[in-house]
């Protein structure tokens, strides 16, 4: 299964259907996704391993292995490794598109705005 990288880690798609799109994510320790949104798609997070620290609107969540997280449709969002093991989470999207040209960058770590 291919591998798409990225400065903070990779994923892979394990599923990418009109109705739907599943990735398999993997964050690096002391890495994290840009804080962004989506215009076009909700996602649901499940955590498989490691810990993380979700950023939702004004909120902060924890979450650790078997933890799930909804992001809403329009959402400011952002996952970020806290701990010493990668993070491993499934991500799944539903909505009416899934490129990914829906992601509207508002800060990033690596310059990607």
């Amino acid at each position: 299964m291919e591998q798409d990288y990225r400065p903070w880690g990779f994923y892979q798609v394990l599923a990418d259907e009109p109705d739907h799109k599943v990735k398999r994510i993997v964050v690096y320790p002391g890495k994290r996704l840009s804080l962004q949104r989506h215009r076009h798609r909700e996602e649901h997070w499940y955590v498989l391993s490691g810990q993380a620290l979700v950023t939702r609107g004004q909120d902060q969540i924890s979450l650790k292995k078997g933890d799930a997280v909804d992001i809403p449709q329009g959402a400011l969002h952002r996952i970020e490794n806290l701990g010493s093991e990668d993070v491993i989470f499934i991500e799944v999207q539903s909505g009416e598109y899934f490129g990914e040209d829906d992601i509207e960058r508002i800060e990033d770590d690596f310059g990607r705005i």
